[in-house]
């Protein structure tokens, strides 16, 4: 999705309606999400098939957009200069041309509500996604891990988060210290609000994904009616349509 200044705004006002505790604060990471996201308990049922017709997409990775090409300026250089490209499912609306590619994944995904946004997240070995924050406050993200080598038996693929306010209102990029690391696993899920300060690492000699799945947080009705609306907008923007069209891949079907 397009950052558009209103976004500024309504984060800003999201942020408000925190520090006044009429929306709840989220943590660093919500590891009891089976409650308000029961549906992802599915992706994790059927982790093998996703595995599986992931392992079978990697066939063709040179073709995969890469993140530094998938969404214009907004992609382009920073942290997404490394060896690092994303599959989408959904961006807004489902990508047809890629869902027909992993069609057992795709329906999964198209069960979920909610949804936004969904992919692939393919890092080579030895990357290191620098700290950063995401752009918008009216999502939660899940990660799967789909492909993670040796199960991080020896915890060398992970993200950490500073979930502190103050760090985070600075955006102080010198105080990941302070974070939470997560250690992704095959077939495992977690939640996480990608707007505070975050960093990412394969250390390993393999390739990792992670399979991105951004859902609309939940809010008070009358919260959740505004989020809704600004999500819409959002994606009917130029810069939204043209992720969409960066991301589709054009080949023959993966064997």
């Amino acid at each position: 999705m397009a950052k558009i200044e209103p976004l500024r705004i309504v984060n800003n006002f999201i942020l408000r309606l925190e520090n006044l505790r009429w929306i709840k604060r989220t943590p660093a990471f919500i590891r009891d999400y089976e409650k308000k996201y029961p549906y992802f308990s599915s992706l994790e049922k059927y982790h093998e098939v996703i595995q599986e017709e992931c392992k079978a997409l990697l066939s063709i990775k040179d073709e995969i957009t890469d993140m530094d090409g998938l969404a214009g300026p907004r992609t382009k250089g920073g942290i997404h200069t490394i060896k690092w490209k994303s599959f989408m499912f959904k961006s807004g609306k489902f990508i047809e041309d890629n869902c027909a590619l992993c069609p057992q994944t795709a329906q999964l995904l198209k069960g979920i509500p909610r949804i936004k946004q969904a992919f692939f997240s393919i890092l080579d070995p030895h990357q290191h996604i620098r700290p950063h924050k995401g752009y918008y406050q009216g999502f939660l993200r899940y990660h799967l891990g789909v492909i993670i080598p040796r199960n991080n038996v020896d915890g060398d693929c992970w993200i950490r988060i500073n979930d502190n306010l103050e760090d985070n209102l600075r955006n102080d990029k010198n105080t990941m210290d302070k974070s939470e690391t997560y250690y992704w696993k095959n077939g495992h899920g977690i939640v996480f609000n990608d707007n505070y300060l975050h960093e990412a690492a394969n250390e390993t000699d393999e390739i990792r994904v992670v399979l991105f799945v951004d859902v609309l947080r939940r809010f008070p009705f009358w919260m959740d009616w505004l989020n809704r609306l600004i999500i819409t907008i959002g994606y009917q923007t130029n810069q939204a349509k043209q992720v969409a069209k960066n991301a589709k891949i054009v080949t023959s079907a993966v064997s």
